[in-house]
């Protein structure tokens, strides 16, 4: 089964190639980000996600810069994203905006560069990363169209999006040059995103999927897909953690997850789902888990005209 191989990927629409896992580095601060970059190399992932507004580029890349040198892998074995933040939207800064990621990277490229949100923020200043929340009416479509120079300047090899939802991703998809490869979306068993899935699969899109556990909080037995009875009685069925169940089971249904940990226990035991398959009734027997609720609702921009969640899906 070539499922059991870590080294899968996902061929996007564009033929580049991902890995269908990768380490998440949101709220992995500085020395956190850096060292987990480096374990999750050495474990095998090939798939590092961060963005401009984790604020960890320069460790994230000094592990992967380090790890190249080490012989450990070569450039091209990795496959690194990273996103534009909402403070740099104005055309007139993307392309400055994505030569600061790449030089806090300290890369010759990138594989993969998303819109973080369809939501731009005024600019002050690149400091100023998460922005207050001054936010702007900058049109995604404008924002898009400079993110397509990156592709012909040869910095960034694909681009996407993420947090948009269907109709602003059709409307990105009637209007661009250079179609977007994927969306980066919470998603896991308590927010399936079935609808979403459907219409990204119409278009080509990958989905990959952020907090893909949810963001556990064990002290209460958050979420219950990690925590339940049922979660357990497939742990034990499969030999498996119930993490390790959920990763597998976005994997099965097509979805992109991007674990985050500090943790290199817990970073080998995300990477380690590549073994086992889960059968089909178990994997319907977790669509019970949806609530329809998310974990990041971005909820301070919800008046905003382009904020994404307003609509179903």
């Amino acid at each position: 089964n070539k499922m059991s191989n870590p080294t899968i990927k996902r061929v996007l629409n564009n033929g580049q190639e991902m890995p269908i896992l990768g380490l998440g580095t949101w709220k992995s601060f500085e020395n956190d980000a850096y060292l987990a970059t480096r374990a999750a190399i050495d474990i095998g992932y090939r798939h590092i996600d961060t963005a401009f507004v984790y604020e960890n580029e320069q460790e994230v890349g000094k592990a992967i810069r380090e790890k190249i040198a080490e012989g450990v892998i070569k450039r091209e074995e990795i496959f690194v994203t990273t996103k534009l933040g909402g403070i740099h939207h104005d055309p007139e800064i993307v392309e400055r905006a994505f030569r600061l990621s790449l030089t806090n990277l300290g890369l010759d490229y990138i594989d993969l560069y998303l819109m973080h949100l369809p939501i731009g923020q005024k600019f002050h200043n690149d400091s100023n990363v998460h922005g207050t929340l001054e936010l702007t009416d900058v049109d995604y479509l404008d924002t898009w169209r400079e993110m397509e120079k990156l592709v012909d300047l040869g910095l960034t090899r694909s681009i996407g999006l993420s947090n948009f939802n269907a109709a602003q991703t059709e409307r990105v998809l009637q209007n661009c040059r250079i179609k977007p490869v994927v969306n980066q979306v919470e998603c896991h068993p308590a927010f399936q995103q079935q609808q979403l899935r459907a219409h990204a699969k119409q278009h080509g899109l990958v989905i990959c999927a952020y907090c893909p556990l949810a963001r556990p909080q064990p002290a209460r037995h958050w979420p219950p897909f990690l925590y339940d009875e049922h979660a357990q009685q497939l742990a034990k069925k499969y030999g498996r953690t119930t993490a390790q169940i959920c990763l597998r089971y976005l994997i099965q249904i097509g979805v992109v997850p991007l674990p985050k940990s500090s943790n290199p226990a817990r970073i080998a035991e995300n990477f380690n789902v590549f073994d086992f398959e889960l059968d089909a009734e178990d994997v319907s027997s977790m669509e019970k888990y949806h609530t329809g609720v998310r974990t990041v609702p971005f909820s301070g921009m919800s008046g905003h005209k382009y904020y994404p969640f307003n609509d179903e899906y």
